[in-house]
């Protein structure tokens, strides 16, 4: 039985190379300070998460072969079935929320089933492996490992969120792997659909039947800019799979598609998650802009004034010539032959003058108090041979061209 969605494996390798390749533009964009900044953000996710670990442990009933020895059995079982070598710590926690999750803090994985869904599955607790099977597919497909690597391609518009689904329809599928019958499958994602009691008497083939309606507009758009598949499609898929039938889903609506382009992914309706990522986006963005955009201005004044410098440095060896035929500096720009003084050229700007003793000064920008920022050329006349230096005032060195530093 092949538990991977047909899909997953195709939009996590696009997801990876789009990811890699943004991270790889952030790091030279920025120098590589993105991964202080990146350090930084680790650091303050580990003490919040380690918040959420330390109330399980604390609150929280572990399951273990001393306590509720039939979950601790059903966890190890379905770790067999599913081929996950690593039993992963599981708890039990009293909430508000009618679902499992599973975690991961350094290192370790982590189950955590919800009181609610044992409650509401008591006469049939072999549904509760659903939810287990489920769990162990986002740590045997590693989707917690990859999450923060995958984050650039997480946000983008349909495919971030289709990864998403198609990883939920592969745990689905490990859920399924880990359950002995369809009613088990139906009792526990009925659950979810009708609450912890009305699920029992719910028409499951009617319930089906709703799968129709998510072909329209509305459905389609909500759906291609979340991180779920619709439970209708979800309990179809999985009830298919369990009876080893193919299952063809209605097409989404053409519109929606276009119009999800544009609506990035924010995760799960714009809650605490699709927070978290806009928040680490804005960050990233912060970033770019107050380190990688001043540098890249700062490396294209540094290759305007190596481009001026291969421009003018050659009038170094007009003052010479002028020297050695007269034997006496020039005065100004038109001694060299040249129409004004100053020498004036547009693009790139500069201005050129001469000063005492043959010196060169072209001015190549003017400074926030409106200094004049110069590249000098000095000639130094020892004997019969003229040696020019090259210097800047009131550029920063790492501006100058290299032969000027």
């Amino acid at each position: 039985m092949n538990l991977v969605y047909k899909h997953e494996k195709s939009l996590f390798l696009i997801s990876a190379v789009i990811s890699a390749l943004i991270w790889l533009l952030l790091l030279v964009g920025t120098f590589g300070i993105l991964l202080v900044y990146l350090l930084l953000g680790y650091v303050v996710f580990l003490f919040a998460h380690s918040a959420f670990i330390a109330y399980l442990k604390g609150t929280g009933v572990k399951i273990t072969p001393e306590q509720y020895p039939d979950l601790h059995q059903a966890l190890v079982q379905s770790c067999k079935r599913v081929g996950v070598t690593d039993v992963p710590d599981a708890y039990l926690l009293r909430t508000d929320f009618f679902n499992a999750l599973a975690t991961r803090f350094l290192g370790r994985h982590f189950i955590v089933l919800f009181t609610d869904v044992l409650d509401a599955l008591a006469d049939r607790p072999q549904a509760v492996n659903f939810y287990i099977g489920h769990e162990l597919g986002h740590i045997h497909r590693n989707h917690l490992g990859w999450k923060s690597f995958l984050f650039p391609a997480a946000i983008l518009p349909l495919l971030g969120p289709a990864l998403r689904r198609a990883e939920e329809y592969t745990c689905d599928r490990y859920g399924v792997a880990c359950c002995d019958s369809a009613a088990d499958v139906q009792a526990a994602l009925g659950a979810i659909a009708a609450g912890d009691s009305r699920w029992q008497s719910m028409n499951t083939d009617a319930y089906l039947q709703q799968v129709a309606e998510t072909r329209g507009f509305w459905m389609s758009f909500n759906e291609l800019t979340g991180d779920y598949p619709w439970l209708t499609k979800r309990m179809a898929t999985s009830l298919a799979m369990m009876e080893r039938k193919d299952i063809t889903l209605p097409r989404r609506h053409a519109l929606a598609w276009l119009l999800a382009l544009f609506v990035p992914r924010t995760g799960l309706g714009g809650g605490a998650g699709g927070l978290v990522l806009i928040l680490m986006l804005v960050a990233i963005l912060g970033v770019v802009a107050a380190i990688a955009i001043p540098q890249y201005q700062e490396y294209t004044k540094s290759a305007q004034y190596h481009q001026i410098y291969q421009q003018t440095w050659s009038m170094t060896a007009e003052v010479t010539a002028y020297m050695n035929e007269h034997q006496q500096w020039p005065y100004a720009m038109t001694d060299l032959g040249y129409d004004s003084e100053p020498v004036i050229n547009e693009n790139p700007y500069y201005s050129v003058m001469l000063y005492d003793a043959g010196m060169i000064a072209v001015e190549v920008n003017t400074d926030v108090l409106g200094e004049g920022q110069y590249l000098i050329y000095t000639p130094d006349y020892s004997g019969d041979e003229i040696v020019w230096t090259c210097s800047g005032q009131n550029l920063a060195e790492k501006l100058l061209p290299e032969n000027c530093r």
